[in-house]
């Protein structure tokens, strides 16, 4: 499919294509990682990319061009070792617009789940 239209509760959420629908509804980054690590992370904030640190040690560059911070890099004399973009699948861009929009979520924890009135099954014979 090209073109998505995503309705929830009777309301049209999206009519879009599914690029758009994607880069809209999820983030999009540049994984980076250097042995030189605080040096890139300054030459990244003192060019004004919007940059957050990774829990794995990498850095993220939030709706970054790769090609625009591997020149950035290289002109600083930097080694990186990973430059990635990173974009969300359909159904994680899907999970994010809907997550307000749905009815029934699905219950993880360890106590029981809630069970609307009128739903409750008949009992056993």
């Amino acid at each position: 499919a090209e073109h998505l239209v995503v309705i929830g509760r009777g309301k049209l959420l999206a009519d879009t294509s599914m690029a758009d629908f994607i880069r809209d509804n999820s983030r999009t980054y540049v994984r980076l990682r250097s042995p030189e690590r605080e040096r890139l992370l300054d030459v990244l904030r003192q060019e004004g990319v919007p940059v957050t640190e990774g829990a794995d040690g990498t850095l993220e560059a939030d709706h970054a061009d790769p090609a625009r911070l591997g020149e950035l890099a290289h002109r600083h004399g930097l080694v990186l070792h990973e430059l990635s973009p990173q974009s969300a699948s359909l159904e994680d861009a899907f999970m994010q617009l809907t997550a307000q929009t749905v009815e029934y979520h699905a219950h993880t924890g360890a106590g029981p789940a809630v069970v609307p009135p009128g739903t409750e099954p008949p009992p056993a014979p």
